[in-house]
């Protein structure tokens, strides 16, 4: 079920308001840049169409709660990531416990996942960063700050994408469980406009709690 940032807070808040009882697992997923200034079936002069449908699709069929919009315009990262941090407020008022949330972020969204992590700095939310750090990033990004269960996922060949190890070194916040997978598709950065099972199926044993895969 994928239901839109605002509309889907409001629904669980008040079906557990009701005494629902709250079991469910969420995914807060946040797509890439192209999909910002694009339409659904545009297609990237290298990648192809960012299949954000499909994506969604394959969270949904694992039994996740997803929650997620199309972003339109070239939004602030920051600023988008404290109105995702409000839902997320949302969500634990009303009974939802942090574990059971899982931050998804590919590429910019990565970005505004990291912004998220940084800014409601509770290290029991669950968090995967997809394509989205590079070496430069400590220096241009300082105020960046990990906190949660994170997940770093990136590719071989995608420029766009590296080991994100210094930046939890350098992080202030006690991160209980941190792991890195890095892929080879051969696909550059444009692994990530597909629901590859590479990528989406750790991000789904991650927002599982399964913080311990191989």
């Amino acid at each position: 079920m994928k239901i839109s940032l605002l509309t889907g807070i409001l629904f669980y808040s008040t079906l557990f308001a009701c005494g629902n009882k709250n079991d469910d697992r969420f995914v807060f997923f946040l797509h890439n840049r192209f999909l910002e200034t694009h339409e659904l079936e545009e297609s990237h002069p290298d990648f192809g169409r960012t299949e954000y449908k499909e994506i969604l699709s394959e969270f949904e069929k694992s039994g996740l709660k997803v929650i997620s919009e199309k972003r339109n315009g070239n939004v602030n990262a920051r600023e988008y990531a404290q109105e995702v941090v409000k839902q997320i407020d949302s969500l634990i008022s009303s009974g939802v416990e942090p574990n059971k949330i899982t931050i998804v972020g590919t590429s910019k969204g990565g970005y505004i996942a990291q912004y998220v992590s940084t800014l409601i700095n509770n290290p029991n939310l669950n968090f995967v960063f997809i394509a989205s750090y590079r070496e430069n990033d400590i220096q241009n990004i300082p105020d960046i700050n990990y906190c949660g269960n994170i997940l770093n996922i990136f590719e071989k060949s995608d420029p766009y994408g590296v080991s994100a190890i210094k930046r939890k070194e350098n992080s202030t916040c006690d991160i209980e469980n941190f792991k890195e997978i890095e892929l080879n598709t051969g696909m550059g950065h444009g692994f990530l406009f597909k629901p590859l099972k590479e990528w989406i199926e750790p991000t789904i044993q991650w927002a599982n709690g399964n913080y311990e895969m191989e």
